[in-house]
């Protein structure tokens, strides 16, 4: 024993040197907590009366050491209970440098001359479970382990040590990972992870675990073999029923145990360690400090948090600090670094134990009504103006206290944010990546330009209608008839109108272009810009002639263009007071929307003063090859991070910031699409429902996922609309029990009948339509409806992420074919942008 040097850190973490090793030259500034000498006294394990129903798993890989986790119970012990009693045996730990990968996935025994063989204390106090640190091992490497209780192995684990911090790295390949709801969606994507991905380890950002039971978004479809949760102790939401949120820290270790209990998770913490952040679930959603948002509006509740933080030591393999001794909840300290030679840096953050409240507080009243906000207004949507100025109040506070002016609107708080700046800035990795809990991306939408896109583009059908039935009495000239409607509805008098249109008319007939044709309106009489409507609309008309177009399409296509070239403009000029929103009627729902919003002020968005303070730093210091690695939001993201996304031109691009969607979660899109079902026609700037009936099947119900283009992705084409859909039909088909073998060929039939027909192309102008918003120009990829992970390869000349898209439920199990679509991010190096392909 003494060649291990084998000892104890506070009664819990213990400590193992490697035999042989060699230690590594510093893998990160980070300071690990000081050893205290002694050694595990008790007997070791016997019997055959022993499980490990979590199998084991590792976590922060340094060049010369690794945290490794288990947890041991008798076998006649459920596997999700509560250990209890006292210490009394010891669990026996071996690691071998020797190659075993042939036994991953089973308990055989680890061969290969061992390099720390150690029994470490088996204590009920931490629910059974295991952290041992093991040092002095050498970098680069990768090292074979397993636990032992009595006659009872556990699996064999796999892990692989950091490059010294000045080795010349050529290439590192990890995942990332974020948001793996037990109760929704399924968790293919880590099978996938553990058979086929070859990484270096894995990064996870939070939301490893969700603390409610219940909760409306985790009703819907779920794989068979996630059954039902139940919370030893819980509190209901709302009232005696419904759903119930983690309160103890029985409640909170019960979710750890039961999420691990999976076997393609632990499949994945046995081949991969982890580098884990938390975001928001592990505590409560969308928290900050110790207060949860989600009970009362906002109530403090140290206790519950005290219970999060300890659950989350227990069970994570994270070489961090916790003293339970602490009084408060900032008792446990999570932020840290990793160096990868000189390759890369990666820093990963606490982005909830140090924020401060939203900066529009749930309890605000709302201006409008006088009830307070909730979180539609405070968090979500929440109206740009207001916020900026509540946010300038409380930095103006802060310093005039003499305090930090970020201090009511950090999410980092002060010795994060200090030790953050240093980090990025004393870095000599050529990549500095970020592990960041929420996107840094600018998301906000104009819905004064919003909302004139969706009245002009309803008008579209009246107008057509209107233009056919002036065609009806102009001898069926749809092209004069799209030139009169478009004059009058721009202001003309009926009989000025029509001598207009005839006069563009005769310059068309004798060859004139759009000059000449606005040329004749006005010398007959019409305004500037009457003429320009009205020879819009002939134009267009014309065109579709041309085409073939039939005397509905023409009609169409010139009021496509007066709805676009002169009601939407005017609606963007008199807002409320336009008369196209008078007539549409609903002038009074539509009056608090005419003004910018920040589509989510829980990330960075809503705490824009100090996001502006950390890209100055970076830009005022040269700080290059910046990228964050991002989840949290249920979606995949890619655009660049600016100084200041306010000013001209949304201010200079300072970093890349990739986001990555859930595990298993729902989507943004899901979310949003139900909420925005209340708000009327607005709901069309998230999606349209799309029935398509399946031939002796029954009805596939798809929504189509128009929040993408809301928020800026690229304009599309019929073809990447309908493409938009494909998992999503899959999905459907598999739901009214297409088995997944025979499903790819109707799939593809199904898709081909809907880019047919005429509801389909109204859709693809709509799309279109809100592309041309560009609300983001920053962003350049958005997919706000997928499951999955991304998987970076990253060389010193790039930066190469593989967002993977899975494919949804198949019945009531994950499908076989796991990965429906892979879009890949590039950041090249000294470049501050990301290309897609």
């Amino acid at each position: 024993m003494d060649r291990r040097q084998f000892i104890k850190l506070g009664g819990f973490i213990t400590v193992s040197v490697a035999s042989g090793g060699l230690a590594g030259c510093g893998g990160s500034d980070y300071t690990p907590p000081t050893p205290s000498p002694g050694g595990s006294t008790l007997p070791p394990a016997t019997g055959a009366n022993w499980k490990f129903p979590q199998s084991v798993a590792s976590g922060d890989p340094r060049a010369d050491s690794i945290m490794l986790w288990t947890r041991v119970v008798p076998s006649s012990l459920d596997d999700v209970a509560l250990a209890s009693g006292k210490a009394e045996v010891s669990v026996r730990l071996q690691v071998t440098l020797a190659d075993n990968a042939g036994a991953l996935g089973s308990n055989k025994a680890l061969e290969g001359a061992t390099v720390v063989d150690a029994q470490i204390t088996l204590n009920p106090d931490f629910d059974n479970t295991i952290r041992h640190k093991v040092t002095g091992l050498q970098a680069g490497q990768t090292y074979f382990y397993q636990f032992t209780a009595g006659d009872v192995r556990s699996n064999v684990g796999r892990f692989k040590t950091a490059p010294t911090a000045d080795a010349s790295v050529s290439q590192l390949q990890f995942a990332y990972l974020t948001c793996q709801d037990w109760s929704i969606n399924h968790w293919g994507a880590l099978d996938h992870i553990a058979n086929n991905e070859k990484l270096d380890f894995i990064v996870h950002l939070g939301d490893y675990i969700y603390e409610t039971v219940g909760e409306a978004f985790q009703v819907g479809s779920v794989e068979s073999r996630h059954g039902p949760l139940a919370l030893p102790n819980g509190a209901f939401k709302s009232g005696n029923a419904g759903a119930k949120y983690a309160t103890t820290l029985a409640d909170y270790r019960y979710l750890y145990k039961k999420y691990r209990t999976d076997s393609r998770l632990q499949a994945v913490h046995e081949r991969f360690a982890f580098i884990a952040i938390w975001d928001d679930h592990e505590f409560s959603d969308d928290s900050w400090g110790d207060t949860q948002t989600y009970s009362d509006g906002e109530k403090k509740d140290t206790g519950r948090r005290r219970n999060a933080n300890q659950a989350w030591f227990e069970y994570m393999p994270a070489d961090v600090t916790f003293d339970a001794n602490a009084t408060g909840f900032q008792n446990i300290k999570i932020y840290r670094d990793f160096k990868f030679g000189n390759l890369m840096q990666l820093v990963m953050t606490d982005e909830r134990l140090y924020r401060a409240d939203h900066v529009v507080p749930e309890t605000t009243p709302n201006p409008a009504t006088g009830v307070p906000f909730g979180s539609i207004g405070s968090r979500y949507l929440v109206a740009q103006e207001m916020h900026t100025f509540i946010e300038q109040q409380k930095i103006a506070a802060a310093t005039a206290a003499g305090a930090d002016p970020l201090t009511a609107v950090s999410v980092l708080g002060a010795t994060q944010r200090d030790w953050w700046k240093n980090t990025m800035k004393d870095s000599k990795a050529t990549w500095k990546l970020w592990g960041n809990e929420v996107s840094l991306l600018r998301m906000g939408l104009n819905g004064t330009d919003a909302i004139a896109t969706l009245v002009a583009l309803q008008a579209v059908a009246t107008l057509a209608t209107n233009i056919g039935s002036t065609a009806a009495q102009a001898g069926g000239q749809v092209p004069l008839a799209g030139a009169i409607v478009g004059a009058v509805t721009a202001g003309a008098a009926p009989q000025l109108a029509q001598a207009g249109a005839v006069a563009i008319a005769t310059a068309a007939a004798t060859g004139g272009d759009m000059t000449a044709r606005v040329t004749a309106g006005v010398t007959a009489g019409l305004s500037a810009t009457q003429a320009g409507v009205a020879a819009a609309a002939f134009s267009q008309a014309e065109a579709s002639a041309k085409a073939g177009g039939n005397a509905t399409a023409q009609a169409t296509a010139a009021a496509q263009a007066i709805a676009i070239g002169y009601v939407k403009p005017d609606i963007i000029a008199k807002k409320v007071e336009s008369p196209f929103v008078v007539a549409s009627g609903k002038a009074a729902a539509l009056a608090p929307y005419f003004r910018k919003f920040l589509v989510n002020c829980d990330q960075w968005d809503g705490f824009n003063a100090e996001r502006k303070a950390l890209m100055e730093h970076l830009k005022a210091n040269k700080v290059g090859n910046v990228v964050a690695l991002t989840g949290d939001i249920h979606a995949f993201f890619a655009g660049t991070v600016h100084d200041n996304y306010d000013a001209a031109g949304g201010g200079t691009p300072v970093m890349v910031d990739l986001v990555s969607a859930g595990v298993s979660s729902d989507s943004f899109f899901t979310y949003l699409r139900e909420e925005a079902g209340k708000l009327g026609d607005l709901s069309n700037l998230v999606s349209v429902p799309l029935p398509v009936p399946v031939p002796g099947l029954g009805t596939a119900k798809l929504n189509v996922n128009l929040l993408d283009y809301t928020l800026g992705k690229a304009a599309p084409t019929a073809d990447s609309l309908v493409a938009t859909l494909a998992v999503q039909m899959r999905g459907q088909l598999a739901a009214l029990g297409v088995p997944e073998n025979a499903i790819d060929l109707p799939v593809e039939s199904m898709l081909g009948l809907i880019k047919a027909s005429p509801e389909f192309g109204q859709l693809v102008g709509l799309a279109q339509q809100l592309a041309g918003l560009n609300s983001n120009p920053w962003l350049r990829h958005a997919n706000t409806d997928a499951q999955g992970y991304t998987v970076v390869t990253l060389t010193p000349g790039s930066l190469v992420a593989q967002f993977k898209q899975v494919n949804k439920l198949v019945g009531s199990t994950a499908p076989v074919n796991v990965i429906a679509k892979i879009t890949t991010a590039t950041v090249t190096a000294g470049q501050v942008a990301v290309a897609i392909s």
